[in-house]
């Protein structure tokens, strides 16, 4: 906090808010550990931190609002992205002509005041407020699409003009572009993007059925119902959408494929489209690629402990390859791009043979597979190599001439990071053997195989701590060495020495959650590390299985993806039904 300790003691003996030896001990400790007495009356639970920031709005005259129960004008909350609502803790809940109220926990975050300040082109004028008060007002971003835009879409729906769903119709193109101009179904298309960016969604999906157009989101990896929209409307918004993707308007009988970018709030995002023909029309799916991303941490994206010191001892090697498996949809690409972003350093030449380029990174040479014209991930790869690179990322190896071309491009001198899609750690080992990769060639290039999953995370304020039952720990015994999951729990320092698996908590979602409360919020990445150890290598050359290479690497220490998860849970980050889902896909 912000107040001299003089003044803040001054303060609450006045105010009888702490007793004078409550007060005289958190004193003692102040001086003892050398901070201030603010934090010492907080961590010693004298005071609540609530209690801290009224105290503070007194003392320095800064206004103090509660808004809890307080419904907040969605385009003026909206004003602040809630990305940044939620990492600075900064509302905008009151707005006029020339200034803009912000209610915040912190007062002095400067750089989220100039943020916003910049943003609205409006003076802004800090309010401190109380944790409840932020809560509930961050739970208003989560708003549905029907609840925020549906009376929009179902008026502008109801105006457009109707397009023939007959594939052999007569409308030129001309004619189908000029309907896919009108207002209606331009402000219909834009709303549904916009939502879908605010939602934080990775894909959408318009889908006609026979009684309407259903339009889908996937959040965090979940897909959610949005709303429906009649079904005459469906033509002429798939239309709008073959407009944006420069696709062709009058080709009704084939899948086509295209991408547009749009730009919202300074946040760049690229929408890769697919176009399908089913029996009700076209269904199209639209995958958003947010553009610019960086800062990201290993840590950040879920590595820790031994694991993350298994993946930055690889990285700090010049030559060899880093694997990443898993299916579609599970991080792969995000956890290649943050270890590049570490790596981006004046003094080495990365560059990159991707199909699709997700981020676009500075300094980072990024270059566009294109099948149609010949030009593969062979191909591509064959080319970087005549770039005179120091690391290369290949955005997937799906055959053997790829394969061998990054095994060769290891052995000649480069650090390669990679994509493969296996289900394991263990795994990616024998399907590269399987594509015909030489077991002496494989073990003398691979450093670490990752293999990682995505699960969901819990909101602090809408789970629920328990522990687990004897037969709950059985059940787990049997797919995890729980053991091993405690030990690093307390290696890491997460729970006390003393824990048990009687007192360790858990979490789980409230079930005294509302309609459209959600308990999950964003992502992060479960990982197993395989280190290619002297051992490991002996049982590829061995022509070992997968299985026999994972119970090695659990003897040298790794935990399974499984394993991490229960990590995860144990520290509050997700649960375990959440987990065993995403495990079990």
């Amino acid at each position: 906090m912000h107040i001299q300790d003089d003044q803040l003691k001054r303060f609450v003996v006045d105010s009888n808010l702490v007793t004078k030896k409550d007060l005289s001990e958190a004193t003692k400790k102040a001086k003892e550990s050398e901070t201030s007495l603010a934090d010492c009356l907080v961590n010693g639970g004298y005071m609540t931190e609530d209690d801290l920031r009224r105290v503070e709005s007194y003392l320095l005259g800064v206004p103090f609002v509660s808004l809890k129960g307080s419904k907040i004008d969605f385009d003026i909350l909206s004003l602040i992205p809630e990305p940044v609502a939620r990492n600075h803790n900064i509302i905008a809940f009151k707005k006029n002509d020339s200034s803009l109220e912000v209610a915040m926990l912190d007062v002095a975050d400067l750089p989220a005041i100039d943020f916003v300040k910049k943003k609205v082109g409006l003076k802004i004028l800090p309010r401190l407020t109380d944790s409840e008060s932020m809560i509930d007002a961050l739970r208003q971003y989560q708003k549905t699409l029907k609840d925020e835009f549906g009376e929009l879409i179902i008026k502008e729906s109801s105006v457009l003009k109707t397009i023939s769903e007959d594939p052999e119709d007569g409308m030129s193109e001309e004619e189908l572009k000029k309907m896919a101009e009108d207002l209606p179904v331009v402000r219909i298309v834009d709303t549904l993007l916009r939502h879908a960016i605010i939602q934080g969604a990775s894909d959408i999906h318009i889908e006609p059925m026979e009684g309407g157009v259903l339009v889908r989101y996937r959040i965090d990896g979940v897909l959610h119902d949005a709303m429906t929209l009649p079904r005459h409307a469906g033509p002429t918004i798939v239309a709008r959408i073959k407009v944006l993707s420069s696709l062709k308007l009058d080709e009704k009988r084939l899948p086509q494929d295209g991408r547009f970018k749009m730009e919202m709030d300074g946040q760049k995002v690229s929408f890769r489209v697919s176009v399908l023909p089913v029996f009700y029309g076209e269904k199209v799916v639209m995958r958003l690629l947010r553009e610019n991303r960086s800062g990201f941490t290993l840590e950040g994206i879920g590595f820790h402990g031994t694991s993350l010191e298994r993946l930055q001892k690889a990285m700090k090697q010049t030559t060899g390859i880093i694997l990443v498996t898993g299916p579609t949809g599970s991080g792969k690409t995000t956890s290649l791009y943050t270890v590049l972003d570490l790596l981006n350093t004046p003094e080495v030449n990365i560059s990159t043979i991707e199909d699709p380029v997700e981020y676009q990174m500075p300094r980072i040479n990024q270059t566009q597979v294109r099948a149609d014209i010949g030009f593969t991930f062979a191909s591509g790869l064959r080319s970087l190599m005549r770039q005179d690179p120091d690391i290369i990322m290949v955005g997937e190896i799906r055959d053997q001439e790829t394969a061998s071309l990054a095994i060769n491009a290891a052995l000649t001198g480069h650090l390669v990071l990679a994509t493969v899609h296996t289900n394991s750690a263990a795994a990616t080992v024998a399907r590269l053997v399987d594509m015909g990769i030489e077991s002496f060639l494989l073990v003398s290039t691979l450093r670490v195989a990752v293999g990682q999953r995505l699960v969901r995370k819990l909101v602090q304020d809408r789970r629920e701590a328990y522990t687990l039952s004897s037969h709950e720990r059985d059940e787990l015994a049997e797919l995890a060495d729980l053991d091993m999951v405690l030990n690093t729990l307390k290696e890491e320092e997460i729970i006390d020495k003393r824990t048990t698996w009687n007192s360790l908590n858990f979490y789980r979602p409230q079930s005294t959650l509302g309609p459209g409360e959600e308990a999950y919020k964003g992502r992060v990445g479960i990982h197993e590390i395989l280190p290619v150890s002297d051992t490991i290598k002996d049982i590829v050359m061995r022509g070992g299985t997968a299985d026999d290479i994972d119970k090695q690497a659990r003897k040298e220490g790794m935990l399974t993806m499984l394993e991490d998860g229960i990590y995860k849970a144990a520290c509050g980050i997700t649960s375990i039904e959440e987990v065993l889902r995403v495990i079990n896909e």
